[in-house]
């Protein structure tokens, strides 16, 4: 069982919560992680010129433990006891059910309730 960590836990909603609504106001987009990364997939229909924020945002989800990192802030164990066939099939799940619902947990979960979009409830 992991320690109980309020202020960093408040400290990382705030910060997510944080981003959610600068993307919104700098761009009017929703911070939703499978619109943004299949944005950027080949044939997605996506603007040639919407695809730099896009970038950005996907850059500081991966640069931003990396940066943790380097000023000497641990990061977690991460332990998956589960096999390769089973972490691939449960991608694609998580991959289909984002499709099926219009969305992931990030879009739906943050943002969606906050903008009263009854979908998302």
């Amino acid at each position: 069982m992991q320690a109980f960590t309020p202020f960093e836990a408040v400290a990382g909603g705030g910060l997510i919560g944080l981003a959610a609504v600068v993307l919104m106001l700098a761009t009017g987009r929703i911070a939703g992680i499978s619109g943004i990364v299949s944005g950027l997939l080949p044939g997605s229909g996506v603007r040639s010129d919407d695809t730099g924020w896009r970038l950005a945002f996907v850059a500081g989800l991966i640069g931003g433990p990396v940066l943790m990192q380097l000023l000497g802030w641990p990061l977690p164990d991460i332990n998956i006891d589960a096999s390769v066939p089973v972490i691939l099939v449960a991608g694609f799940l998580v991959g289909f059910g984002a499709r099926l619902g219009s969305g992931c947990t990030s879009g739906h979960g943050v943002c969606g309730p906050a903008r009263g979009s009854r979908r998302s409830l």
